[in-house]
């Protein structure tokens, strides 16, 4: 019988960057109306949408062999889980996302100590709860079903809440007072899957195409023909990720040079490489970067 990888795909707001994430390390994810059960075009994956928040406690479980949530709600679960690799994408940025402490802007409270006695909602109340005993504060935490901004001042003293950029804590005139925790996607296995060695290679097969293609992302191959005797001037304008590939061609007098670098300044070096003597100049897109 052939091994069957059960892979737990985050619902909701990371549903779609965890798609397009697949999509460029080469496999296809198909979501289908009113189905938890998208498809993926690899005959040993089966595929369940489940939320970020369920994840690690269901793959500790055994309901799912390996799947993707956040650092945070592996913290908050307290899942026993081994953890694959890192993922730094997200919604918005590949920053880490934050849970910060929050208040309203006129509110007279400073620092953790002041929550003394206080009253707190927060989606992630294991988190919080861990949080206030590291620094010797009681206060009520009571679970946040959602529109966890608009409640301070009249239904609670502050908030433990997620943000990445703060645009919304700021519309909502909260001013944060500290950092509980800082988190980025992971890919988790079940520890009895992982130990299983045709579960285990497929997992660290996907591990190894998903860290390829982010390290491809905003990053371009280029490719160009140089003069032998402009050969070191080019090479000195390339701020190549690793060193800078240098083949024959038939004419002796020329040579092959190619290198991946960052997008953001391939305009800049463009211009520089032609006038270094360059020529056949060609960039390209990348899926995957594989160290």
């Amino acid at each position: 019988m052939s091994t069957i990888l059960k892979l737990g795909i985050p619902a909701g707001s990371l549903q779609e960057a965890t798609a397009e994430l697949y999509r460029r390390a080469g496999y296809r994810i198909t979501f289908h109306a009113r189905s938890y059960y998208p498809t993926i075009d690899d005959e040993r994956i089966e595929c369940l949408l489940i939320r970020a928040q369920e994840m690690a406690r269901y793959v500790e479980q055994g309901v799912l062999d390996c799947g993707l949530t956040g650092h945070d709600w592996i913290m908050e679960t307290g899942a026993d889980v081994h953890e694959v690799a890192e993922l730094i994408f997200s919604k918005v940025s590949r920053r880490p996302v934050r849970w910060v402490l929050c208040v309203p802007e006129s509110s007279p409270i400073r620092t953790v100590k002041d929550l003394q006695g206080k009253r707190i909602a927060t989606e992630a109340v294991g988190l919080t709860t861990r949080y206030l005993e590291k620094h010797g504060v009681t206060a009520q935490v009571e679970f946040s079903w959602g529109a966890t901004e608009v409640k301070p001042p009249k239904l609670v003293d502050a908030i433990v809440e997620v943000t990445e950029t703060g645009s919304s804590l700021k519309a909502n005139d909260l001013r944060i007072i500290d950092e509980v925790l800082q988190s980025t996607p992971r890919l988790i296995a079940n520890h009895a899957a992982y130990a299983d060695p045709a579960k285990r290679q497929i997992i660290d097969d996907m591990a190894l195409m998903l860290g390829g293609a982010m390290a491809a992302e905003g990053k371009v191959g280029l490719m160009m023909n140089v003069p032998r005797g402009s050969l070191q001037k080019v090479l000195s304008l390339l701020p190549a990720l690793l060193k800078p590939t240098v083949a024959n061609l038939s004419d002796e007098e020329w040579c092959d040079v190619s290198t991946i670098l960052d997008e953001s300044i391939v305009r800049q070096i463009i211009p520089r490489l032609k006038a270094a003597g360059a020529r056949g100049i060609v960039e390209y897109p990348l899926n995957k970067v594989i160290d």
